[in-house]
């Protein structure tokens, strides 16, 4: 059959479309990226918060309304299957079949047995250790991501990670780095790491295995240029760690730390572990140790607890940190989490103050951006038109497909790495030119 998939969501769930994409073509299935041309569809889903489901319920629909031209079978994949099971199809009956997070590898059965007019469901448990699975890999030309563990044990009141996706499990070290090895030998010079906690990796081996050991070995892989890391989780940020992060090259000095809020009520409340104090002095020894390092984090809005003294709380905070990058989200009261029991702010209100939060950031980013002319940055390149001259690639400080980019007279090629010097910033875009 001709399969198209479409993935929402996460970077974890990148992965996992990739290593669908590929038993899929190897099961002898043609792979296409117009679902339009497709007799099969798969939508891997995101469920995280509330419009996440939405955006799946909504994505679902609309590939289903192209069964009106080639379209024979869809296909419900990811964390909306997990989350509902076999409720997806009662509730859709445009579904043909469900595969839960733990059933990847199984999805080109399910695709057969869905064609055949079954109405599969495969819902392995999601608390087993990590598939290992060839992938066929469709970010950009020279990064891809790399899964180093699943779930999460965090358990924070507003989240239903660990419901969805199970306890956290690593991958072995030597799985880790057989793979990174590959996709270095396949000419990819960035590697983003991802887990939910990447922080927490090799704490359910009990045997030592930590993140800075790996990190230290992922560092010798020849071939790889670029190490970037996707999430810290503030309380197991140790020196060891931070260390290891400061003295390797290959390490961007780019850390993405969601900290959701400040206010120490809160936080308690969410069953965070750390307090206001903890952040600020873990942002302040960071900014100390590593040289030129540009911080990301995500905030939450409208949490339980906040009222207009601990949003100025929030707001005061970052006006202090200067966080360079920050994704932020009203409170989407989740049901079955602790959280959506607690009296907090109406929906309207929280998205108020998001957008205040927002416009605050964009202040705080435009100021920094501006700071950076004259100054000399290294980039990648992620693409050249020999047509116009002009290069498109992102600064050590842009994790794809998230923060901004940087544009410059060429020529380069896809992946190489360059020293530019910064003219001018726009919105996010830097405007530079090549060394």
């Amino acid at each position: 059959m001709k399969v198209s998939l479409i993935s929402l969501g996460c970077p974890k769930n990148q992965v996992a479309a990739e290593q669908m994409l590929a038993a899929l073509s190897a099961a002898g299935h043609e792979i296409t990226s117009d679902p339009a041309e497709a007799e099969a569809v798969v939508v891997n889903t995101c469920a995280f918060i509330e419009d996440a489901k939405q955006e799946a319920i909504d994505t679902l629909l609309e590939a289903a309304e192209l069964k009106n031209g080639r379209l024979k079978t869809l296909l419900c994949a990811g964390c909306l299957a997990q989350l509902y099971g076999g409720e997806v199809m009662a509730e859709l009956p445009e579904v043909d079949g469900v595969v839960g997070v733990g059933s990847c590898d199984k999805i080109a059965a399910a695709l057969e047995s869905a064609a055949r007019g079954e109405r599969p469901v495969y819902m392995d448990p999601n608390d087993a250790p990590v598939q290992e699975a060839e992938r066929l890999v469709c970010t950009g030309p020279a990064w891809a991501y790399l899964l180093i563990a699943e779930g999460c044990d965090n358990r924070c009141s507003y989240c239903l990670i660990p419901s969805i996706r199970g306890p956290f499990r690593s991958r072995p070290v030597s799985a880790i780095l057989e793979e990174a090895r590959s996709l270095a030998a396949r000419g990819y010079k960035e590697i983003i790491l991802v887990a939910q906690d990447l922080t927490h990796y090799g704490a359910d081996f009990k045997d030592g295995t930590d993140l800075a050991a790996l990190l230290r070995e992922l560092c010798a892989v020849d071939g790889l240029e670029w190490l970037r890391l996707h999430y810290l989780y503030p309380r197991e940020l140790n020196d060891e760690l931070i260390e290891v992060i400061a003295s390797e090259p290959k390490i961007v000095k780019y850390l993405d730390i969601p900290i959701q809020h400040i206010n120490d009520e809160i936080l308690r409340k969410m069953n965070r572990r750390d307090r206001g104090a903890d952040i600020r002095a873990l942002l302040k020894k960071l900014r100390e140790r590593i040289p030129g390092l540009v911080l990301r984090t995500s905030l939450i809005t409208g949490l339980p607890g906040e009222g207009e003294a601990e949003f100025e709380e929030l707001c005061e905070f970052l006006r202090e940190a200067r966080i360079e990058r920050a994704g932020v989200f009203p409170l989407s009261p989740e049901e079955g989490t602790p959280a959506a029991k607690m009296p907090h702010v109406d929906t309207e209100t929280a998205r108020e103050r998001a957008e205040t939060v927002l416009s605050l950031q964009a202040e705080i980013m435009d100021e920094w951006e501006s700071s950076l002319a004259g100054s000399v940055i290294e980039a990648m390149c992620d693409e050249y038109d020999p047509e116009t001259g002009t290069a498109r690639g992102r600064a050590y400080f842009d994790s794809p497909g998230v923060d901004g980019s940087v544009v410059f007279p060429g020529p380069c090629m896809p992946g190489s790495i360059v020293q530019l010097r910064v003219l001018s910033a726009e919105d996010g875009e830097l405007r530079c030119e090549l060394i």
